[in-house]
């Protein structure tokens, strides 16, 4: 087995469990797999910039309680990549939950950075935003190699 795939073996069912939990009131399981060693960055779809283990979980109990329901959620993972004791994953996360009462549904892009830390896979960074709703980005780079302005 690659060390990619021991890496999400062992963390993507923790994480999505949690994400899941999160998405039913609860923070609980988030908060265990985020690391508990500065520095933890949340760039959040919801949220500013937050810096430090105490902010990203205020965040996290927050979104748990505008959360009653979650009737579908599952990660598209598009990359993925581990060495030592570094990882990511970059995905996109299709949610119907039930949100400050009403149901919603939508889709996030996330990147996670994680750390191992005493052997356990950590969530050290999230990065979560809404894809844009229309792709102007040409999707090769025009002749001469020079990316478009953009």
């Amino acid at each position: 087995m690659s060390e990619v795939e021991e890496f999400l073996d062992e963390m993507l069912p923790r994480q999505l469990a949690a994400d899941r939990a999160l998405c039913r009131g609860d923070a609980s399981g988030r908060a265990a797999t985020w690391s508990r060693r500065d520095p933890v960055t949340l760039f959040g779809a919801a949220a500013r910039v937050r810096r430090g283990r105490d902010a990203v979980d205020a965040v996290a109990r927050w979104l748990a309680g505008r959360f009653t329901d979650v009737r579908a959620f599952d990660l598209e993972l598009v990359a993925a990549g581990a060495s030592g004791d570094l990882a990511y994953t970059v995905g996109f996360e299709h949610k119907t939950v039930v949100v400050d009462g009403s149901p919603a549904t939508y889709t996030l892009r996330v990147t996670h950075v994680y750390r191992r830390e005493d052997g356990e896979w950590r969530i050290v960074h999230r990065h979560g935003d809404h894809p844009p709703t229309t792709d102007r980005a040409p999707d090769a780079a025009p002749a001469g190699g020079a990316p478009a302005a953009g």
